[in-house]
């Protein structure tokens, strides 16, 4: 029997908490035969990638298959795997095996790169199962220490972090230097103005909205640890790039773009009210308002938006990982993040409100812990 083995494996953090996702499929129909997916604690993207290659192999032996086809995103891994890198790292080397003496019992076995978006249904497994395990981390009963409040009770931090406050990390058990996300939404544009769905739609700041982007670019400015080697990364719309660029002119450095940043696709709702949209489509509006899961006709679900932000985070820890960063974003990106840090489920979505030019900070541990520390700050638009 030949199939398919498609595996992917993450870590946010990177080392962070990880886990891995494979799927077996009939290599004629694409049919799915098996799934495995698991947490697997505090490790590293590759470590995760190489476990998420064992799993799909032997899930493909226990179904007495012959000839494997195993597709990745890993570059690595698919390369070492093929022969034609070295396995260097001493982390690594025990899973290569392991990997190998699979792969020896079957008739022939090949390795294939595929491209992130040729991935997904291994990325989702392993994303489910890094969700699964945050939420079992999460529902663990932490002891307090005493007269200090317990991990489950403590209050949101949310007044501006200054140099000389102390770090959560003292009473929360968190590890690690943090990676410190400074999240600004973009100024105002017509759009805002007369309150309208504003998805992808690339429409430029107002008059006011460059103004909001200038004052919000003099208090970022001030926050410690600010200068011109801090990264900015700002989602691809000009609205956003132009709120950045207002921010790189005060304190300095160049503004990137990240897609996973963008704002959500509301598809045929984009440029409508709330009113247009409720009439038009009441049944389907109503449950988009109560569901993440529900996409706008045409669009994406939040749900959708929130793996996307999610899977954009884990880079950006990944490569500025304990350093500061100013990311320039929207509504639900920013919303996105924030309930990552709280660790809360999609309610939040419907219960937050973002200002226009506002700021909210999070603190990523590389442990897996968070500290929300600022949320929705206006202050600097007085």
């Amino acid at each position: 029997m030949r199939v398919l083995v498609e595996a992917d494996g993450g870590s946010r953090g990177n080392p962070g908490p990880a886990g891995y996702g494979a799927v077996v499929l009939a290599a004629e129909t694409g049919a799915v035969l098996a799934e495995r997916a698991e947490g697997i604690g505090v490790a590293t993207n590759n470590v995760a990638e190489y476990r998420g290659l064992i799993a799909g192999l032997r899930a493909a032996a226990e179904l007495g298959a012959d000839t494997v086809e195993a597709r990745m995103d890993s570059k690595l891994v698919v390369e070492q795997m093929s022969g034609r890198w070295q396995v260097k790292h001493p982390s690594m080397r025990p899973l290569a095996d392991e990997a190998r003496a699979i792969a020896a019992g079957f008739a022939f076995v090949s390795y294939t790169w595929i491209p992130r978006e040729r991935n997904r249904h291994a990325d989702r497994l392993a994303n489910e199962a890094m969700d699964a395990q945050d939420s079992a981390k999460a529902q663990q009963v932490q002891q307090p220490q005493p007269d200090q409040p317990s991990r489950q009770t403590r209050p949101t931090q949310c007044a501006d972090p200054e140099p000389r406050r102390s770090s959560p990390a003292g009473w929360s058990g968190a590890q690690g230097t943090p990676t410190k996300i400074l999240l600004l939404r973009h100024g105002q544009t017509e759009m805002s103005v007369a309150k309208r769905y504003s998805g992808r739609g690339d429409v430029p700041l107002t008059e006011v909205g460059e103004g909001q982007a200038a004052a919000a670019a003099a208090r970022i400015a001030k926050l410690d640890g600010i200068d011109a080697q801090t990264p900015i990364i700002a989602s691809p719309l000009g609205r956003t790039r132009q709120t950045a660029t207002a921010v790189a002119q005060v304190v300095g450095g160049q503004v990137e773009t990240h897609d996973g940043l963008i704002e959500t696709d509301f598809g045929q709702w984009e440029g409508m009210t709330f009113t247009e949209t409720a009439e038009r489509d009441p049944e389907l509006h109503g449950k988009w308002l109560s569901d993440t899961s529900v996409p706008a006709p045409g669009g994406e679900s939040f749900d959708a938006v929130h793996r996307r932000v999610r899977r954009a985070r884990d880079e950006l820890i990944t490569r500025f990982g304990g350093r500061t960063l100013i990311v320039v974003s929207h509504v639900t990106p920013i919303k996105s993040l924030l309930r990552m840090g709280l660790d809360v489920g999609p309610s939040l979505l419907f219960r937050l409100h973002l200002d226009l030019a506002s700021l909210s900070i999070v603190e990523f541990y590389p442990d897996g812990n968070a500290s929300v520390r600022l949320v929705n700050d206006i202050s600097h638009l007085g």
